[in-house]
């Protein structure tokens, strides 16, 4: 089935590939900093420091808080700021910059230290850190928003930024295999050095992107009146479109961040019996197949979403991510541990097109806001999307050591009971599941469909055309 007429991206609408892969390349950064700690602080500040995880899990949500504060904040500031580098950019060539030195100090923790001493450095560096996520990302995030006003380019965009940020997620798993290898003295020591390297390369992807990337509603925002912080939060939080998105989002975000890193556990413990030799190879291609078929899937994505529409294709994804997550029931196996990597690739496709096609999805948003308000305000929707699932995130982390806690784990005992065992594989099969289907649900309702997003389009670019004549008119009577 071919696309109809009026649904071909205008040639005005189009983005260039240069500035796609600039825009992904500082997703990328983001994306490779945050998961690189959500996966691998836990497993090194516990069993290589000695933090217990409940502490860990008030060290990680407690940032998470502050990071939806700091959101909203930088978001309102952006769409208000006024500059002749426009209003985005100035943020995220410094933001990338101390996003890229926060993210090399985490893994610097004294060896020796206290256990609540310990539990100090990694709490205000993680503070330090997620408030340059916000000051880099938040107006990244907002930037590509306004990148275009197509529903199908937006889709294009965020594919590229998708497949780029897989092109770094195919690192990430290897991390803990490079810090485990033998010219460190142990991988506590050996994080510290790719600590330093990632932070480099994460530098490089945000100062990229911002150099790069070319603003396109500069001129449109220059007479729009200052957005009053209050009053933009508030509006924002109205629009019911975006409180949907947001019930959609958030049964995932809470299902998979209330068992983080359970997963390494089971690896590490129940597969492998303790052996972490074993265990970091299996979770680096476990790692590698999820980036890897990230990569491709984005072809298929794409094009489903051109075809049957951005929800339905969420919705198609989020079903396979929910089949595939009950299927470690078996995959999680002693005898035959490489079944692990059949859920990994249902797992890693299902995020694939939750996480691009729900940027677009708010990209969308944005102009039906434009509609009903006349205000472009994409950095308040990107903050407050960010604020709603941090809030999330942070409960679920705190929620995440007690349960891990729950189980009966204990971090200095190289085996862990068979009870221990069975409660790990129970909270992280069963729990993301059930609230993938949960959020299924919600899909089928979802009001913003493809040909009600080219309506709004029509209506602005009406708006904007008799807005022009009005100007011109008023010109000819003075």
């Amino acid at each position: 089935m071919t696309e109809k007429k009026h649904h071909i991206t205008a040639e005005k609408d189009r983005i260039s590939v240069k500035q796609k892969v600039a825009y992904g390349l500082g997703a990328m950064s983001t994306n490779v900093a945050v998961n690189t700690l959500n996966n691998w602080a836990m497993l090194i500040y516990n069993t290589c420091l000695g933090v217990s995880p409940v502490l860990l899990g008030f060290a990680q949500g407690i940032p998470r808080l502050w990071d939806a504060a700091t959101d909203t904040y930088i978001g309102v500031c952006s769409d208000n700021t006024r500059s002749r580098f426009g209003r985005r950019r100035p943020f995220m060539f410094f933001g990338a910059i101390a996003l890229g030195i926060a993210f090399s100090l985490l893994w610097m923790a004294p060896r020796g230290w206290s256990e609540y001493a310990t539990f100090g450095y990694f709490l205000v560096m993680s503070l330090v850190f997620y408030t340059a996520v916000a000051v880099f990302d938040i107006p990244r995030g907002a930037f590509g928003y306004e990148m275009t006003d197509d529903y199908h380019e937006r889709t294009r965009l965020f594919a590229y930024c998708s497949f780029l940020i897989n092109v770094g997620a195919i690192t990430t798993p290897w991390l803990y295999f490079v810090a485990n290898m033998s010219v460190f003295k142990d991988d506590l020591q050996g994080m510290k050095y790719v600590g330093i390297a990632m932070g480099i390369l994460i530098i490089f992807g945000g100062v990229v992107c911002a150099v790069i990337c070319k603003e396109r509603k500069t001129q449109q925002v220059s007479h729009q009146e200052r957005i009053k912080f209050w009053s933009s939060v508030s509006t924002t939080c109205k629009n019911r479109t975006f409180l949907w998105l947001l019930a959609i989002i958030m049964p995932i975000t809470l299902g998979f961040y209330f068992v983080n890193g359970f997963s390494q556990y089971i690896m590490l413990y129940y597969v492998y019996g303790g052996n972490k030799h074993s265990a970091s190879v299996l979770m680096g291609w476990c790692g590698t197949e999820w980036a890897v078929l990230s990569l491709i899937g984005v072809f298929p994505m794409t094009y489903m979403a051109t075809r049957l529409g951005k929800s339905k294709t969420v919705m198609i994804f989020l079903i396979v991510m929910a089949v595939g997550n009950l299927l470690k029931v078996v995959c999680y196996n002693k005898t035959y541990p490489w079944l692990a990597l059949i859920p990994t690739a249902s797992l890693s496709l299902g995020f694939l097109v939750l996480f691009s096609l729900i940027y677009s999805m708010i990209a969308d948003i944005c102009d039906e806001d434009e509609l009903d308000t006349g205000k472009r305000r994409e950095g308040s929707y990107q903050a407050v999307y960010n604020w709603w699932w941090k809030i999330g995130m942070s409960g679920a982390f705190f929620v995440s050591g007690f349960l891990l806690r729950s189980t009966g784990f204990n971090e200095k005992l190289t085996a862990q009971s068979q009870s221990t065992l069975l409660w790990l594989r129970v909270w992280e099969i069963g729990l993301p599941s059930v609230m993938c289907f949960i959020s299924v649900l919600l899909l089928i309702k979802y009001p913003l469909t493809e040909t009600r997003a080219y309506e709004i389009k029509d209506l602005l670019a009406q708006r904007k055309l008799a807005a022009v004549e009005n100007i011109v008119e008023e010109q000819n009577i003075l």
